[in-house]
Formats: C-alpha cells, structure tokens, sequence
C-alpha cells in the first residue's frame, strides 16, 4: 500500500475494503441469493484493483491496462446492479432482453480494450500528471458516448424500476427498495462527478464500496422476506425433517443426517447407485414412489418405527426449472399420531354409547310395538300366540330364500321384515269388538268392516314410525300391514292389487299368515292336518301366492311342520301336567 501519498491510500484502502466486504458476503452465501449480487461482490474488487493499478503505474503500457479493468464498472457493473433491482422487486425480464443487454454491454466492453491501438473509444491518448500520480491524456470517440449513453440507460432503468415497485407493489419491502435506491445514487453522483477529478480522487471505489455494503444489508434481509426458503431451511436445520434425492432412474443422490438417523439402511447406500443396494430401504420407498408416480395426489404415506410414527411425503425434485427425480420429505408425526389416536378411542367410545343408548330406545319402541300389538291379538277370537307364530314362519321362510343363490336379498331386508311382521294386523285395534271376536262366518257387511283392518293398520304404522331415521324399515312395515291379504291374482283386498305389483315383503307374509291360520286352533275351528293345510297352500300358488315362492315354501315346510308340531307338544304336555286343564 503507497503511504506517501493519500490519494494512493485511498485507491489501495478501498481495494482492501472491496476485499474484505466481498469475503464477508461470501461468508454469509446463500444459495438462495442472487446470482447478480455474487457478481457485483465479484465485480467491485475487480474495479478498485484498476484504480489501484493506476495509482501505481509508471509508464503508458501500465496506466491504459489499469484503465481497462475500470470499464468493467459502467459495462458490466451496472447492468447486474439493474438486474439485482428487477431480481428483487419481482420486475420479469426475459431471457432474449437479458442475452441482448449482455451482448451490448460486451460489445462496449470490447470496444474499450481497443484502447492504445484504435480510435473508436479515445481517439488519441498519452500519459500526464496531476497532484503527481499518473494520468492517461485521452480525446474521446464516438464508442465513449455509447459508454456514457449506456451507463445512463442502466441507471435510469434502475430507478423506474425501484420507484414503480414504491407505488404499485406491495409485496415488496419498503427497507430494501429504500436501499437499493442508495447505490444507485452514490454510483451516478460519483460517476459524473469523478468525470471531473476531484483533487484527483476517483469517487466511484468509494462508491462502490458503499454499494456493497448496502447490498450485504439487503442478502441479510433476502432470507427473511423468502418465506419458502425460509421454511425450507428451517425444516432442515432444526434436526427433525429428513431429506432424501431419488432421481427418475431410482439411484440415490443424497440425504440429510436427520433422514439417515430414521433410515439407517441409508448408511450403505452410495451417491448415484441405486437405491435397490439396499433391499430393506428399497422395499420401504420403491413402492410410495410407484404410488406417486401412477397417481401424483397420492403424495403421503406413514411410516412406524421403534413405537414412533413418521410422515413420508413425495415431490417432485426441481433443478433449475426441470424435473430430476424425486425429493421425500420425512417427518416425525407421533405427536399427531397420538393426538388422532385420542380422539379416535374418543369417538369409538362416544359411538358405543350411543349404539347402546340407541339400541336401548329401539328395544324399547321394539317392546311397544310388540305390546300393542300383543293387546290387539287379545281382543281376536283366536286362541293366543299368532303375532309370535307367524314372526316365527317370516323367519323360517327367509331364511330359506337366503340359501337360494338366485334370491337377492339383502341381510338388512331380512332382519327388518322379521322385526315388521309383528305389526301386520295392528289395524285390527280399529275394528268392532262384535266383529272380531264373532265365532262364526262375517256377514258381507261385517267382513267389509274386518277388511278395513288392512288399510287402518297401515295408517297406525305410519304415524307410529314417520318420525324414525329408518326409511327401509318403515316402508316395510307399511307394506306388510297394508298388502298381507293382497292375493297374485288380484282378488285379494285392500287395493286389489295384482302379481309384482304387490310388495315382495307382503307376499312373503301372507304365506306365513295364512300357513298359521290354517295349522292353528281357533276357538271357531280346530287345528287342520298338516298335509290338508299343505294341499291348500299348494293349491294357492300362482293365484293366492306368488308363485316364485313355491319353492321357498316347499324347502320351508318341514322347519314349518317341525315348528308347529313342538308347539303342539307344549300345549299337549301343559294340559296334562299337574294344575293343568
């Protein structure tokens, strides 16, 4: 460094200074920087090196060398200055404007290093001093003006750029336009005024200098204002997300520690092999990629090890602006694991106790219906036990349609017509006491009114249910108690209606109906035989009965008679034991 003279001092110092403010920003490198703030700390050494060349030269040869590092400050200096400002306030360049500005700033670039040798940028140069350090005495060509031209484009853009941004954009910090109007400034006020040599002192090192200060301000606050890469490098320094790069080819690229600490089989592989080195860690991952690959919204899958529950999410790995192959994302999700599993065992318990609860009030409402319709069968005139007996018959002939392959029918049709069956003569609650308990044949008007029951016991099971969430078991009921004397021949009553106009669930009740009208006792009648009971119900398929129901009656007959003949037993063994009648 010269100390005999200050100017020299100042030239050497503010390369020292350029020097060390570049080291610091490389230091603090990010890769998420901008590539045109890296080349503005590559730049201004570069510069301050020509002044400080200058300073020291002792001959012409030396004096236009050093002149020609300084133009890299106004050819290509400035132009990444205006690009780090575009970069930062989100103004768009495309790429052919870039490539075009980069060849105009080479171009005078290049026109410049003809210094000494043509007349486009000095006409005519020789070697001078003032305040004794060398200068070069130089008459300016035409190339010169496009040189000042262009220094004045840049800086001019710059600020349009930084003051739209002030108005229009407010997504971009207020601090950092502020700051990236100062070297814009110290940079046009030196490059005029040092046009004129102040006490022979070059402002633009400083200048500089400045600039790359500010712009160490402005990297420190990048990181902050890039919300993405922020959380990006969050998750990976905080030890607990784990990286791992699997390119298309499935070979492994490379992984974090906190990865490798989850995935240990990890350890064994090697950068650009494939992943399949290591079976285990290939058999875990292959597979998700797979997934991913045939459906990309499958993204996430979990994963447990040693009691803890990790969440292995898939993306694709991006390099520049092109897909290479796959990043996976690995974190601990234990916590929220355990917090799912709480409120799962939560509402597993909350829906138990509603099932009991709700099974509870349908025991109930099941008993009510019974009980009622147990009180209509008490005022009947037969001897006791149908609503039972013909439950038992619906029973018997479901479950041998459920063995029929060629029936469908579902479980919930099943359970559901055996639980309405009950509730097929509730309408007779409605009719005459005179009438439904006469021993002997109705009169024609009388059994009009027995006829009614059928119609009557629809209404009462509609208003009984209209209230219930069960739609099915509702309209089943209504059926059974509307249509059970319905014949397929159309005779039957209430409606008349004929063959599949009659609901499945009421044809499959009439024969149970009628099956325990004939085989049962009544006080007006005594039990028929079992094959006489057969001949009729025989007899009745395809006009009385459906006649797709032949055969289920048919497979059903001897569970029927079986049925019919314990209960026969019962009733025998009761009379006769002792306090019987």
């Amino acid at each position: 460094m010269g100390t005999g003279n200050p100017v020299i001092w100042y030239y050497d110092t503010a390369l020292l200074v350029s020097l060390l403010l570049t080291g610091i920003y490389m230091f603090r490198w990010h890769k998420h920087f901008d590539t045109h703030i890296t080349l503005v700390y590559a730049l201004v050494p570069v510069i301050n090196l020509g002044y400080s060349l200058m300073a020291h030269s002792t001959g012409l040869e030396e004096l236009i060398a050093a002149d020609k590092f300084t133009f890299i400050a106004g050819c290509f200096l400035e132009l990444n200055m205006l690009l780090v400002v575009c970069s930062l306030c989100e103004v768009r360049i495309s790429r052919f404007l870039k490539v075009l500005l980069y060849v105009f700033s080479s171009a005078v670039f290049l026109s410049a290093m003809t210094i000494g040798k043509g007349t486009g940028f000095y006409e005519k140069v020789g070697m001078d001093t003032l305040y004794g350090l060398p200068q070069l005495d130089k008459q300016y060509g035409w190339m010169h003006s496009v040189f000042i031209a262009m220094v004045l484009l840049y800086y001019v853009l710059s600020l349009c750029v930084i003051l739209y941004s002030l108005v229009r954009k407010n997504q971009i910090s207020r601090k950092i336009l502020v700051l990236l109007i100062l070297p814009e400034i110290f940079a046009t006020i030196a490059f005029f005024a040092g046009r004129r040599w102040i006490r022979g002192i070059e402002l633009i090192p400083a200048a500089f200098v400045i600039a790359q200060a500010v712009y160490l301000v402005i990297a420190s606050r990048i990181s902050l204002y890039d919300v993405e890469d922020t959380a990006v490098d969050s998750l990976a320094q905080n030890g607990e997300t784990g990286f791992i790069a699997i390119d298309f080819g499935n070979h492994y690229l490379g992984s974090n520690e906190a990865a490798r600490e989850i995935f240990p089989a990890i350890n064994n592989l090697t950068v650009d092999l494939s992943v399949k080195r290591s079976r285990s860690f290939a058999e875990l991952i292959l597979p998700k990629l797979e997934r991913y690959r045939e459906d990309n919204t499958k993204k996430q899958s979990n994963y447990e090890k040693d009691g803890r529950f990790y969440m292995i999410s898939v993306a694709p790995l991006i390099s520049g602006k092109r897909e290479k192959g796959y990043q996976l994302t690995v974190t601990d999700n234990t916590r929220d694991q355990a917090y799912i599993r709480m409120i799962q065992e939560y509402n597993d318990n909350l829906n138990r106790q509603v099932e009991e609860k709700t099974a509870h009030i349908v025991e109930m409402h099941d008993r009510l219906i019974m009980s009622m319709a147990t009180m209509v069968e008490s005022r009947d005139n037969s001897t006791g036990g149908h609503i039972r007996r013909t439950s038992e018959g619906v029973r018997i002939l479901l479950d041998e349609m459920k063995k029929d392959q060629e029936t469908e029918m579902t479980e919930s049709f099943r359970k559901k017509l055996i639980k309405a069956a009950p509730m097929h003569d509730l309408g007779k609650i409605a009719v005459d006491d005179r009438i439904l308990r006469k021993p002997g044949r109705f009169e024609p008007d009388e059994y009009e009114q027995m006829k009614a029951h059928a119609a009557e016991g629809a209404r009462i099971v509609h208003e009984i249910l209209k209230d219930t969430d069960d739609d099915e078991f509702h309209l089943i009921a209504e059926n059974v108690a509307h249509y059970h004397h319905e014949r397929w021949d159309g005779s039957g009553y209430p409606e008349g209606l004929k063959g599949g106009e009659i609901p499945r669930e009421a044809r499959i009740m009439a024969i149970a109906d009628v099956y325990d009208a004939l085989v049962s006792k009544r006080v007006y009648k005594d039990r028929m035989s079992f094959e006489k009971a057969d001949e009729i119900m025989m007899g009745g398929m395809g006009t009385q009965f459906d006649p797709a129901l032949e055969e289920i009656y048919v497979r059903a007959r001897p569970r029927l008679e079986e049925y019919y003949s314990g209960l026969e037993k019962k009733e025998t063994e009761g009379k006769t034991a002792p306090g019987g009648e």
